[in-house]
């Protein structure tokens, strides 16, 4: 359980070499002692990752796209001890016109960014509830208030993610694990080199920044970086559709 300063002693980073999820973690007060596990599908990548990170690291296989295998894997990661935070950061970007001319790559980004969350998060719960204790922390997007059709898979991934998750906070209600919704908007960084960021953009630093003040200084369901997304959000959901479909990015 979280120590005496109310620190995680045990973290899994779900998409191990997350920029978003790195920097989460780094935001967070660790004791030296924490063990934070890395869970992702580059080992390499991780073990360099987890070099600059003060605690304790390990690194372990971890395939948003094998369903089958994420039962197996929350046992797994559970079974030595109790894990106080989890932060379910796996994720891919990939741009509408390629998903055009290969609907097998939206297939995979569905899998990735949706349906990858959905079969780990439910066997990652089963052990949060047996514990008592725990927080889930999940990445949506401004993109799943409403789809656009300049990123309709990538935005519709990310809609049913954010429903998914609001559903499982509700089922948690009185279990003792909390579950914190995160919605930046547009994000630079590696995901989107080359892109030409949107008004008010934000940065991996920033989004790590109030998920650490949100899960150290209040018991908010949501957070919304920046917090001017979230009028902007209720915008989104009122425009009508005919002009929606103007929306070019």
């Amino acid at each position: 359980m979280n120590d005496a300063q109310g620190r995680p002693s045990r973290i899994l980073l779900l998409g191990g070499a997350s920029e978003i999820g790195l920097a989460i973690v780094a935001a967070l007060p660790l004791a030296p002692d924490t063990h934070l596990i890395l869970a992702g599908r580059n080992l390499a990548q991780m073990e360099e990752r987890a070099a600059t990170l003060p605690c304790t690291v390990t690194t372990t296989a971890y395939d948003a796209t094998a369903l089958e295998t994420h039962r197996d894997f929350a046992d797994t990661v559970f079974a030595d001890a109790d894990i106080d935070l989890v932060i379910s950061a796996a994720g891919i970007l990939i741009p509408q016109s390629e998903l055009d001319r290969d609907p097998q790559r939206a297939g995979e980004l569905v899998q990735t960014n949706f349906t990858g969350h959905v079969t780990t998060l439910l066997a990652v719960t089963r052990h949060l509830r047996n514990q008592g204790h725990g927080t889930l922390v999940v990445l949506s997007s401004i993109a799943a208030v409403r789809p656009r059709r300049a990123n309709f898979v990538y935005g519709a991934s990310k809609a049913g993610l954010d429903a998914f998750a609001q559903g499982l906070a509700d089922s948690l209600h009185g279990s003792g694990v909390r579950l914190l919704l995160v919605r930046p908007g547009f994000v630079t960084g590696r995901m989107t080199q080359g892109m030409p960021p949107t008004p008010l953009s934000t940065t991996p630093d920033r989004v790590a920044a109030a998920v650490a003040t949100a899960l150290t200084t209040t018991t908010a369901t949501a957070v919304w970086v920046p917090r001017a997304l979230a009028p902007i959000a209720l915008l989104m959901r009122l425009t009508p559709r005919v002009l929606w479909r103007r929306v070019k990015r």
